[in-house]
């Protein structure tokens, strides 16, 4: 059992589940195993994404004993299925309370041990911004069309928008809880474009090779293929391109207060 901690949360990790009952205990396990010996203000959140099967109960269930573990629900819009990762991710990244924010996939093909070796070289590069790169990793164990797939699509990214991250479909990341905050979420399929986008408001990003494990329970939550996912991947190229055009970043912000009210009787 793991105790209550009256310390500042320095890290939140935060994991998107759509229907990963068959994963959530081993993922909480593995989670708490990897964190909680390096950290003394430590939380995990689930962001339940409008679940069919016993995700958020499970989620409940193990709570008990692990008072680092929340869960966020979320319901099911009316369009039906889930709301998608970049939703779940904007309201896990404002709920959370650390310092730094670290992300993984729910279905355990991220292994969360990656995460505190993550955390040391951010601060060892004095980094905003840690990427995981399953490249080497999957090399062997995907199709051969998948790895065209990949190619193809970060050739894309590159030209499109100088994009040389090598692997930004990973999830698994950790940054600053700054960067997590302000990467516009609210746009549906953002969460495929959180490493360019932070680079694009000017915070540093660093890769790093990750593991990368097969899917043992589940299904996947995204399609394959031209119509599912390459063109509007290709779509959503160009919308970033444009928000990055007619992005506005603030700079030499100077706050003038008020000079304080001193009552006449005191004054006086």
């Amino acid at each position: 059992m793991y105790e209550a901690t009256n310390n500042p949360i320095e890290l939140s990790v935060v994991a998107p589940a759509h229907n990963e009952a068959e994963n959530i205990r081993p993922l909480v396990e593995q989670v708490g195993q990897a964190c909680c010996p390096h950290f003394s203000g430590f939380e995990f959140i689930v962001v339940d994404d409008a679940s069919t099967d016993d995700t958020p109960d499970l989620v409940r269930s193990l709570m008990g004993e692990r008072p680092w573990l929340r869960l966020i629900s979320l319901a099911r819009p009316a369009a039906g299925g889930g709301n998608g990762q970049s939703a779940a991710f904007k309201v896990g990244f404002a709920a959370a309370r650390g310092e730094l924010i670290g992300v993984l996939d729910a279905d355990l093909q991220n292994d969360p041990a990656d995460l505190v070796r993550m955390i040391g070289l951010l601060r060892e590069h004095n980094a905003d911004f840690v990427q995981g790169d399953r490249s080497a990793s999957r090399r062997q164990g995907d199709a051969w069309i998948r790895q065209a797939g990949s190619v193809v699509g970060r050739s894309f990214r590159r030209m499109i928008l100088n994009d040389s991250i090598r692997d930004t479909g990973c999830s698994l990341r950790v940054m600053k809880r700054e960067v997590a905050v302000g990467i516009p979420l609210e746009f549906k399929g953002m969460h495929r474009f959180i490493p360019v986008t932070a680079r694009q408001l000017g915070y540093t990003v660093i890769e790093t090779p990750v593991a990368h494990r097969p899917r043992h329970a589940g299904k996947p939550k995204y399609g394959m293929g031209i119509t599912k996912r390459a063109i509007p991947g290709l779509i959503d190229c160009f919308a970033v391109r444009w928000m990055a055009s007619r992005r506005r970043i603030p700079s030499g912000v100077t706050y003038h207060e008020p000079s304080s009210f001193v009552p006449e009787e005191v004054a006086s």
